[in-house]
């Protein structure tokens, strides 16, 4: 199972919500369900292309601008094509073939004025894409899947009797689709959309098409609404179409879990143990809950300090320069992450020999740390004591002198003499200092 390839990928959408012939009304929800789904099949993380590869046609009334448009976005797919329209579905002709409405479309005769099934199926067939997925959300749907047999159960589709298609419709052969009262989609794309959108606590990772074609089926079934039918070849079954939203709120706790398990190891000394279980962390943290969400930034700072604990500075500074512009960007200068990375960054960057860099950017956070969080915080005398520690390092013994002492008077007040920061400042001190401490 996996995800299309956006680049690849193209997505079409066709609605109807406005008819010019009376005996057709309108269906007002058509638009919103387009508009939806486009908002969610493009959306950045959890979509499926981005909005140059997604095709709205929407009340285009046009046969010969919806034929163009069409055929120009399902010739530039390779990996998947997912075509979908709304509106009303009408047959007509001696063989009963279904017709897609669109605004213009007649309900005696949609012959000439409506986009008829087959040559929509004949332009996803021409498409290169290893996957197509078709789904129609209209009255007699079910025709785009073949005849029934006995007992109700779908026979062959010959029309799509290749390799890596699939066919979902809003309803059977004969059925018509819904669009109910007080709701703002059509029946069967707002399930799809509530799926898409919620996702299902405790299902898979990654929604199937075939997975969302059983949770539609028996969520209309339970509701007493037209059921959907389906038909696949090939692999189209497997391709996923959508990330389980829901997924991510049972998968969060235990990634959290091992993001500490990892930092915990690394404090006990193994860095490299730790920046490759953090390495593997940041990954799924990237693909279930997304580049942007604040725990994948954390599992991002974690695994660029640990490298630097390891022995690679350098590459820790590198890491965690390109973390600090997102951070500025999604928390903002003052959150406390943005303020831990700067750290780690100037700890990296004095440990890979640039110190005076590195007191610099400490001198800027102290000024911060004490606006923020006040001049005793824990965190901001951490940050005083590491400038002391850099400027004894590029020369500045004097003002390290006059920090460290800072950092000693505020922890043996705060902390007891006895305590390891206290100490650790105060040997820092006498170092400085050129004392040797006797205790």
């Amino acid at each position: 199972m996996r995800l299309p390839d956006p680049l690849r990928s193209r997505v079409v959408l066709i609605g109807a919500s406005r008819y010019s012939d009376p005996a057709l009304p309108d269906v007002p929800v058509v638009e919103k369900t387009v508009t939806d789904l486009a908002g969610l099949l493009t959306e950045p993380h959890h979509g499926l292309v981005p909005e140059s590869h997604c095709t709205v046609l929407l009340d285009d009334g046009d046969l010969r601008t919806v034929g163009d448009r069409l055929r120009s976005a399902v010739a530039g797919a390779e990996d998947l094509l997912l075509v979908h329209y709304a509106g009303h579905g009408l047959v007509a002709g001696r063989r009963h073939t279904l017709y897609l409405g669109l605004p213009d479309s007649r309900w005696e005769a949609p012959e000439f004025n409506s986009l008829e099934y087959d040559k929509l199926r004949d332009a996803v067939l021409d498409s290169p894409a290893e996957t197509k997925v078709v789904i129609l959300d209209c009255c007699f749907s079910g025709r785009a899947v073949g005849d029934p047999l006995g007992g109700g159960a779908v026979g062959r589709i010959e029309q799509l009797a290749v390799a890596g298609t699939y066919v979902l419709t809003s309803a059977q052969r004969d059925q018509v689709a819904l669009a109910l009262p007080d709701e703002e989609h059509t029946a069967f794309s707002g399930r799809l959309i509530r799926l898409l959108r919620e996702g299902v606590v405790g299902g898979p990772e990654l929604f199937t098409v075939d997975d969302l074609y059983r949770r539609l089926r028996a969520i209309m079934a339970a509701e007493g609404l037209p059921t959907p039918l389906n038909r696949g070849a090939g692999t189209a079954a497997s391709i996923a179409l959508g990330v389980n939203r829901a997924f991510a709120a049972t998968a969060g706790p235990e990634l959290r879990r091992r993001h500490g398990a990892a930092v915990e190891q690394g404090k006990a000394g193994d860095w490299a143990g730790a920046a490759e279980q953090l390495q593997k962390t940041v990954a799924e943290q990237t693909r279930i809950l997304g580049a942007e969400h604040q725990d994948t930034l954390r599992g991002r700072q974690s695994h660029a300090h640990s490298l630097g604990g390891a022995g690679s500075p350098a590459q820790a500074a590198d890491l965690l320069r390109r973390l600090l512009a997102d951070q500025l960007r999604l928390l903002g200068p003052d959150h406390e992450d943005t303020l831990r990375t700067r750290q780690f960054l100037a700890v990296n960057l004095g440990e890979a020999g640039h110190r005076e860099e590195a007191a610099g950017l400490l001198r800027l956070l102290l000024a911060d740390r004490e606006r923020v969080l006040g001049g005793e915080h824990p965190h901001t005398l951490r940050t005083r004591h590491l400038l002391a520690r850099n400027l004894a390092f590029t020369g500045g013994r004097e003002e390290a002198q006059a920090l460290l002492g800072e950092v000693v008077a505020v922890r043996e007040r705060l902390l007891g003499t006895d305590h390891p920061h206290t100490r650790r400042a105060r040997e820092d001190l006498a170092g400085v200092s050129g004392v040797r401490e006797v205790r």
